[in-house]
């Protein structure tokens, strides 16, 4: 654990070097152009006590008590948020964001906008679009393409298959009714195409 932490240490305090000495001077004649801060590495307590600003795209890696960037890469953390368009594959108890593409491993994991990949977690929410598979105890979705796998599963829109204990998709017409009534089949698989 040592020697993760002293190698966290050393990437860290090289980041801003690294930053500082690659960037482009700007001519004096000229106005420089304002660019989004870009870094290889993030760590971070809270998203505004942290190495980089809430504003700088992480391309790399982040480590986090609770961190949130725009991010393309490795994110671990205790919870990571991703903002904007992000992607790469977050692992922390809670991870949520805008919009993302790839993998997400968490306790919870929550998708803002729209969600492409792999969401694996106890409890699994995209409130957009979700194309790929939902993987947990409790999986739900706006509007679902693909798989949905655990305990209850539930989507508004189902293009797919829905595999568990208790399966809805409002867009089957065998729950026109609910929560009137409900359905008299699908605990195992549901599908909708």
């Amino acid at each position: 654990m040592k020697k993760i932490l002293v190698l966290t240490a050393c990437i860290a305090a090289a980041a801003p070097l690294h930053a500082q000495t690659g960037a482009p001077t700007a001519q004096p004649s000229a106005p420089a152009a304002p660019m989004a801060t870009e870094s290889p590495f993030q760590a971070s307590l809270t998203p505004n006590i942290a190495i980089y600003p809430q504003t700088a795209v992480i391309r790399g890696f982040a480590i986090n008590v609770w961190g949130q960037n725009p991010q393309h890469g490795f994110n671990f953390g205790i919870v990571n948020g991703s903002t904007g368009e992000s992607g790469g594959f977050s692992m922390a108890m809670v991870n949520y964001d805008d919009s993302y593409t790839g993998v997400q491993w968490g306790m919870v994991n929550y998708s803002k906008q729209s969600f492409t990949g792999w969401q694996e977690g106890w409890v699994n929410v995209s409130k957009g679009s979700f194309t790929g598979w939902q993987d947990g105890w409790v999986n739900v979705s706006d509007a679902l393409h693909g798989l949905q796998s655990g305990v209850v599963n539930y989507t508004r829109n189902l293009h797919g298959v829905q595999i568990g204990v208790i399966n809805v998709a409002m867009n089957n017409g065998w729950f026109d009714q609910f929560p009137h009534q409900l359905a008299r089949g699908f605990p195992l698989v549901n599908w909708s195409f």
